[in-house]
């Protein structure tokens, strides 16, 4: 890695060049140290890649199961009724997958996407991240709400108050493992009872994970959603991401 390079009087610091770096090793584009850790983001080759607090978070390499999170909570509403122009929350920004997916689809109305990390925004607003959202960025549904998913869903900001009829979360690496400790109490009964309070009736929950978990089935089960059922995005080898649905009573 390179040396953090950054003004530390500009809001959106320069990037770094590839000067000095061998052809195969990543590049750091830009570090920053937040509230909750350090954050980087690299670049290897033709991706891009977030890393959280030293550990490899998401790259820019696939996006399958990001979209799958977003589409797969449409087509769960639809098999409920459906609805016309529904809302939906993207919990974490990321790289951008789902938030390209949610805005490629006309049917959403309301698109808001809750990310934490201003440094991941600044990626996505005049960064190298842009190849992913800038057209999404750019479309009017599209809100960007720069504070905690948890505050979000409990607090009552502007439109904080507001139901959505799909929350679509992919917060860390999901409810078995978590790169950063305190994203765990979104996947606690607390933190599902917020989600279901957010939902409108007959509202989706869908929750990406890196790998699939029968105990965070039970939980939503436990937290009285219903309907609760898992989609495997296919992989060649090793464990398969996962989408966990789940659906609010009417």
């Amino acid at each position: 890695m390179t040396a953090d390079t950054r003004n530390p009087h500009s809001p959106h610091p320069p990037y770094e060049t590839a000067a000095g770096h061998g052809a195969d090793a990543p590049l750091v584009l830009d570090r920053r140290d937040g509230p909750h850790g350090e954050v980087v983001l690299r670049r290897h080759g033709e991706l891009l890649q977030i890393i959280a607090n030293g550990c490899f978070l998401m790259d820019t390499s696939d996006g399958r199961s990001e979209r799958l999170l977003v589409r797969a909570a449409l087509e769960e509403l639809d098999a409920g009724g459906g609805r016309p122009s529904p809302a939906v929350l993207i919990g974490g920004l990321g790289v951008g997958f789902s938030l390209a997916e949610a805005a490629a689809e006309p049917r959403w109305g309301r698109i808001t996407v809750v990310e934490r990390e201003e440094a991941v925004i600044d990626w996505h607003r005049d960064g190298p991240l842009g190849e992913v959202s800038r057209g999404a960025l750019a479309d009017p549904r599209v809100r960007i709400a720069p504070e905690d998913l948890l505050a979000h869903l409990t607090g009552g900001g502007p439109g904080n108050g507001e139901p959505y009829d799909a929350l679509c979360l992919d917060v860390d690496n999901g409810p078995d493992w978590t790169v950063t400790e305190d994203n765990g109490s979104l996947y606690t009964p607390a933190g599902l009872a917020a989600c279901a309070r957010r939902l409108a009736p007959g509202g989706v929950l869908a929750v990406w994970s890196a790998q699939p978990s029968r105990a965070f089935g039970e939980a939503l089960r436990n937290a009285g959603f219903t309907r609760v059922r898992t989609e495997e995005v296919p992989v060649a080898r090793g464990v398969p991401d996962v989408v966990h649905l789940a659906t609010r009573p009417a």
